[in-house]
């Protein structure tokens, strides 16, 4: 029952409804129109620092968004080749809010000036501004060029309250970032409070109901039919909701909806490791980095559990699944280590523990650089150095490989280059955890829930 639940969860979050069409991605496209080359990953810099390496290893997925996003509305692209027959234009809402942050990180660091970043960014809000939205909601995915909606499904055509939750992550970061008084910051924050104004949360309720919906389509209503029950990557869907001025919910929500289900609590032990919520074994990875890359878990507390030791032992978990490797992949190891959703070598799949077919995804340990960078730094060095002719690319490095299967994906997904990015980031500075939680509608919401964090006084 947990294993369907999890592959449920999967499917409406961008998973297994995307596919892979084109053998030749964009990227590969784009480096044949370049005088200069294909890329070589042979020729990367070896014998790093830790520092250093994590200031490649971050920059270079940057660009991904920067180099890649697309050239009219600034937003993130889905993955790198084609999603079914959809074309060049597909671009992503969570992914775009993960983005977003990567952009606040490039700025911080000065691998772009302050003043590119906000042009970008003006350019991302007046597109989202006057984009398809759904009682304030955006779809899954947009026409780039367009703002029109792409359905992501046959009866997902409308508003998709989860990657909009993602979205505005970045968005909020990036009005608290950009707050210089000048034209360009003040109509970046402007545009941003305007959309954030008109989400109707409450709306999601479907009629009161104690319980958030994910989907509503102009089209076919509720139904979809999917409540946001946890534990799962959603948290940070109630937390926004709750923190709305115009159209929020009310703790009950939270209380009788996302914390009532039948994985929501656990506290059993894995590898001798207790785990207080979710699905046995943790589930996929993403589970504890989605909502985190700007909720600070850092001391993040309610009635039901410690959100640090929730995710450092989800992390924990999943390591130590790897490291025992029960079904002898090829490897895996101390060094190898980290199952979440990824393309793989037959499709796409939500990896975890109790869902393990050999597909390590370089997102799943570099996204919990926060909660063990010990293992973490671990896993960066030997992707890097030692898989590297074959992982690392232009925009960081791929988005999965199979070594049992000796397959090597070619493809980069938004949803799993951006935690990358933004998780390293609030390991080294927690950039984006304080610009998130500096949010004073966040922290009226984080009260309204009953949430405790040093974040909140």
């Amino acid at each position: 029952m947990r294993q369907n639940n999890i592959l449920k969860h999967a499917v409406c979050l961008s998973f297994l409804l995307i596919a892979f069409g084109c053998a030749a991605t964009f990227a590969q496209k784009k480096q044949k129109e370049n005088t200069t080359g294909v890329f070589d990953p042979t020729k990367r810099p070896k014998n790093l620092s830790d520092s250093a390496l994590l200031d490649l290893v971050q920059k270079q997925t940057f660009r991904y968004f920067w180099d890649f996003g697309h050239p009219v509305s600034g937003l993130a692209r889905e993955r790198s080749n084609r999603s079914y027959d959809y074309g060049d234009e597909v671009v992503t809402t969570g992914g775009s809010g993960f983005g977003i942050m990567s952009i606040i990180v490039a700025a911080n660091r000065k691998w772009i000036t302050r003043e590119q970043a906000a042009e970008r960014m003006n350019k991302i809000v007046k597109f989202l501004w006057k984009a398809d939205a759904y009682h304030g909601v955006f779809p899954h995915w947009l026409d780039g060029a367009t703002g029109k909606t792409i359905r992501f499904g046959r009866k997902d055509d409308g508003a998709d309250l989860v990657e909009t939750s993602f979205l505005f992550e970045g968005l909020l970061c990036a009005r608290q970032y950009f707050d210089k008084d000048n034209q360009t910051e003040r109509e970046i924050r402007d545009r941003i409070n305007w959309m954030w104004s008109e989400i109707e949360w409450n709306w999601f309720t479907r009629e009161g109901q104690d319980v958030l919906y994910w989907h509503w389509s102009p089209n076919n209503g509720w139904v979809m039919n999917f409540p946001l029950r946890g534990f799962n990557e959603c948290m940070v869907v109630y937390v926004l909701a709750a923190s709305s001025d115009r159209y929020p919910v009310t703790s009950a929500v939270y209380d009788r909806g996302w914390a009532q289900s039948d994985f929501f609590k656990n506290g059993k032990e894995f590898y001798g490791i207790k785990l207080p919520l979710g699905f046995d074994y943790g589930g996929p990875l993403f589970f504890s980095h989605y909502s985190f890359v700007g909720l600070d878990p850092r001391g993040l507390k309610d009635k039901y559990a410690d959100y640090w030791e929730q995710n450092r032992n989800h992390t924990l978990i999943n390591r130590e699944h790897c490291v025992r490797n029960p079904n002898s992949f090829k490897g895996y190891g101390a060094n190898c280590w980290g199952l979440t959703a990824s393309d793989t070598y037959n499709g796409y799949d939500a990896s975890s523990p109790t869902n393990d077919h050999g597909t390590i995804a370089p997102t799943a340990a570099l996204s919990a650089f926060p909660y063990t960078p010990e293992y973490s730094m671990q896993a960066l060095k030997h992707f890097y150095y030692d898989l590297g002719d074959k992982i690392w690319s232009e925009y960081g490095f791929v988005d999965a490989f199979n070594e049992s299967e000796s397959w090597y994906a070619t493809s980069h997904l938004a949803i799993d280059q951006g935690p990358i990015i933004v998780m390293i980031e609030n390991y080294r500075s927690g950039l984006l955890w304080k610009l998130f939680m500096s949010c004073p509608e966040i922290q009226r919401g984080l009260k309204k829930l009953g949430i405790e964090t040093p974040a909140v006084k």
